[in-house]
């Protein structure tokens, strides 16, 4: 079995590690990958965003299966080219990924199917927006770019000044690009946050384990919004009460939702959540694996990812099974210097191969690179360490204890990660 893993960061790692285990013995493939995933197989230089030199790689070296991380890939329509040349994919279609790559049409998509979320509002001009940021009082108030800003398109605003610099911001002085052509203001959800993640082949759903994600750059939640400071699995948070609750009111009504919008899900379905005191609430949908969620679901997934993924691709999710290691982990993401902001490349990271003889431990690489036989940073995020534990304490403790075992100068953690099970 060949298989091709799409994207470059620690997910793809993950992913591919996973998959690599499968006991149908595949061939790995990572476009463009990294210098961790390069351990698993073979990478190929080519961008998870340029379709046609994938496509025809992927005829050339008789790919069975398309695994595709990024969501930039899945928006631009990389499913839907794959599955037209007749090749296997795992991943939603260019509609259907209009879920993650359109906020203010899946803030529509939720209210004509009553899907709980937060009351929104939709600018596609400057204006209007301040004008309604001005005349209300509800604040705080969350300003989303509509369109794909790799997680950092969310601002939270505590009054109408902040709400107007976030607006011109975003769509006048477009720093987020296109993506910022349309803005949605919602109203501020409070409690605890949680990613639920479900395979589905738009006719069964397999949820999977929960996981909690840190999207600001600093402890005690404080700093910018990342792409993800680190992550753990399981939540507690989502008690089996309320896991049943999100199945019912969420995940079963968007899957019917796709069907009668016509667009059909295949794929992952990653749904984000405030649980609140009025239960849970949908904060935003992604159309592919949370990063670093993954990395920690992966670090807990029992048996052939390989399998499930292809029989997810071919409409037979039904046959599928996953275990789960009883046991949670606890994935912590080391940055450069600077992140989010811009970063250097090229500082040399030492102290990985000690590491990799480590039980119930992996190293997922992020932004890395091979140069002349050492490993490199190449990127904001570059590694995502990544732990199992008897419980989240040990986790946590072998995790922080890898990390501070690199010679990595120049970079920062965050220091509480899975704080609120701690």
């Amino acid at each position: 079995m060949n298989i091709l893993v799409v994207g470059s960061g620690g997910r793809e790692h993950s992913l591919a590690w996973k998959l690599s285990q499968s006991p149908r013995q595949p061939n790995i493939y990572c476009a463009p990958g990294n210098a961790g995933t390069a351990q698993l197989g073979d990478n190929v230089d080519i961008a998870a965003n340029d379709i046609d030199g994938l496509l025809a790689f992927a005829k050339k070296a008789q790919i069975d299966l398309t695994v595709v991380g990024p969501e930039v890939a899945l928006c631009a329509g990389i499913a839907d080219r794959f599955r037209e040349e007749g090749l296997m994919v795992f991943g939603p279609s260019k509609a259907a990924a209009a879920l993650e790559g359109d906020k203010a049409y899946c803030k529509d998509v939720m209210k004509r199917h009553s899907i709980p979320t937060a009351g929104h509002r939709t600018f596609r001009s400057l204006a209007p927006a301040i004008a309604f940021a001005e005349d209300t009082v509800d604040y705080p108030l969350v300003v989303k770019a509509s369109g794909l800003a790799a997680g950092k398109g969310v601002i939270i605003c505590a009054n109408a000044k902040e709400a107007k610099e976030a607006l011109v911001e975003i769509m006048g002085d477009r720093r987020f690009g296109s993506a910022g052509e349309t803005v949605v203001i919602e109203d501020f959800l409070e409690g605890e946050e949680v990613s639920v993640l479900a395979l589905t082949d738009g006719k069964t759903i397999l949820v999977l384990e929960s996981s909690q994600d840190h999207k600001r750059a600093f402890d005690g939640d404080k700093g910018p919004n990342t792409g993800g400071m680190g992550a753990y699995s399981p939540a507690p948070v989502l008690t089996p009460e309320l896991q049943a609750q999100v199945e019912k009111e969420v995940l079963v009504p968007i899957v019917h939702a796709m069907k009668q919008e016509r667009r059909p899900f295949n794929g992952v379905l990653f749904a984000g959540l405030m649980i609140g005191k009025k239960g849970p609430r949908v904060l935003e949908f992604n159309v592919r694996f949370g990063d670093p969620e993954c990395q920690a679901l992966m670090m807990r997934w029992q048996g052939d990812l390989a399998t499930a993924l292809e029989r997810c691709a071919q409409g037979r999710l039904d046959e599928v099974q996953v275990e789960w290691d009883p046991r949670p982990a606890v994935t912590v993401v080391v940055a450069q210097e600077g992140y989010p902001g811009p970063v250097s490349s090229g500082q040399v990271i030492a102290g990985l191969d000690a590491l990799a003889k480590l039980p119930d431990l992996m190293v997922f690489h992020a932004g890395t690179r091979q140069s002349g036989g050492e490993v490199v940073a190449a990127g904001g995020r570059v590694l995502n360490v990544t732990a199992l534990g008897d419980d989240f304490a040990q986790a946590a403790e072998r995790a922080y204890a890898a990390v501070d075992a690199l010679d990595f100068p120049k970079s920062f953690v965050r220091r509480d990660i899975a704080h609120r099970v701690l």
